[in-house]
């Protein structure tokens, strides 16, 4: 579907949900097709393409509301989109903080981001990505088996249309390959690792001989891992672990938790919750970038902004609701589907790198622990309490020794935030990114 007839399809949505009866009504059309395909074992395990597409409806009615979506866009499934959707908000109860924007608050114009590869890949092109990605992987000496390899790529389409002026739609895409394989026996231990990379274009993406490699030697550096003893140690989190850092600092400044008063971070606008020099952005706007957007889901205008500004929290993430209900103003943060309302969600999310080196950042401390992997989700969103499943490298003499597993880390984010350190090795692999982060005072749970 082209974007005219998108714009024209949910604009007839609007116009039927109003003349039905709604007050107030908007329209989300979603479309995506993807590709994938999996290398196993030096053969071709899969390939997989689909496709699918959703309209959604929501209407208003004083201050209720309702949701309708359907994948069916014939004009008998739209009209009944229509009547189910105004005789639901007729029934349910009354929501004060529900509407749409205000007309000024709606973007006029969408920045270009150039988050959209015009190039589709054929299916032998990602084949050979991921058989190049595995080979590597599997030449590695001590790897013993393979979960396989991967790549895909996938493209998609929005269209948004309001009853109060915004029509809009953007596209956008991804490419991805990644490479996960085994190492040891069963007599000695086994150990598993892996390795990808993503990225808007295809032509962005790391080698596949560079990811399979480095799934390789990930996981024959994890043999012969032992547990660690129990002490309160500096730890150092990889940047594959420590964007987690930031994704729990973004769910505490949610403004729903906020609004709701069940977040740790509730009294903390304007206060000090990082070390002294920290900076997180927030930047719907940065080009290619994974999770860039040219508004919000609400049509909103969205911008760059300094979360956490020398160490102080500057804003919550708000959409129209939450900020209504805080009595503040939403800061373009709204993110939806087509069955549901919006909520607040970060974007491009990163904390800025520090100075010093992951090297010289180890090089002080006499013992400590290198985290390369979690598990499990033992963090306490209202009292921010972390225990966390961990494996990665000891440290000793300033030097990472020997493999560790099967041991906890924890402490308090309130915390940990505040006496964090970060190192100058930001890449952007995951949409919320982070460097190597140093927390000293950690309690480490092991034999």
């Amino acid at each position: 579907m082209s974007a005219d007839d998108a714009l024209t399809l949910l604009s007839d949505l609007i116009a039927k949900a109003k003349a039905a009866g709604a007050d107030a009504a908007d329209a989300l059309l979603f479309d995506q097709s993807s590709l994938s395909v999996a290398f196993r074992l030096g053969r071709p395990e899969k390939v997989e393409r689909s496709e699918a597409g959703d309209v959604g409806l929501r209407v208003l009615i004083g201050h209720h509301q309702a949701f309708v979506s359907s994948s069916d866009r014939s004009g008998a499934a739209l009209a009944d989109l229509v009547d189910r959707a105004v005789a639901m908000a007729r029934t349910v109860p009354e929501d004060p903080f529900c509407g749409l924007a205000d007309p000024d608050q709606l973007a006029r114009a969408l920045p270009v981001l150039d988050i959209c590869d015009p190039v589709e890949p054929a299916a032998d092109l990602l084949v050979e990505r991921a058989r190049r990605a595995e080979d590597a992987a599997r030449a590695v000496s001590g790897v013993t088996n393979s979960e396989g390899a991967e790549a895909g790529w996938g493209r998609y389409f929005v269209a948004l249309v309001t009853s109060n002026g915004f029509a809009h739609s953007y596209d956008g895409s991804s490419s991805h390959i990644s490479a996960s394989v085994l190492a040891g026996d069963a007599g000695t231990g086994m150990e598993r690792d892996y390795d990808f990379t993503s990225a808007v274009y295809g032509a962005d993406l790391r080698l596949p001989e560079e990811v399979g490699r480095e799934a390789g030697l990930r996981a024959v550096r994890r043999l012969g891992a032992r547990k660690a003893r129990t002490a309160r140690l500096p730890i150092l989190f990889d940047p594959r672990v420590s964007h987690t850092l930031l994704g729990h600092f973004a769910g505490a400044i949610n403004g729903s938790s906020i609004a709701r008063g069940t977040s740790f971070l509730k009294d903390s606008l304007g206060r000090q919750v990082f070390a002294d020099g920290i900076t997180v952005i927030d930047d719907p706007h940065r080009a290619r970038g994974l999770r860039s957007k040219p508004c919000d889901g609400e049509g909103v205008a969205n911008r760059r902004r300094a979360l956490v500004d020398k160490g102080a929290l500057t804003s919550w993430l708000l959409d129209l609701r939450s900020a209504r209900q805080l009595g503040l103003q939403t800061t373009g943060h709204a993110s939806r589907g087509v069955g549901g309302p919006p909520s607040p969600s970060v974007t491009n999310l990163w904390m800025e790198p520090g100075a010093i080196t992951p090297a010289e950042m180890i090089s002080d401390i006499p013992e400590g622990l290198y985290v390369t992997e979690l598990f499990g989700m033992g963090v306490n969103g209202v009292t921010g309490d972390y225990s966390r499943g961990a494996a990665g490298f000891w440290i000793e003499g300033g030097e990472l020794t020997h493999p560790v597993n099967e041991i906890t880390v924890a402490g308090n984010l309130k915390d940990m935030f505040r006496h964090l350190t970060p190192a100058n090795d930001l890449v952007f692999r995951y949409g919320t990114d982070a460097p190597t982060i140093r927390v000293d005072g950690m309690t480490i749970a092991g034999a």
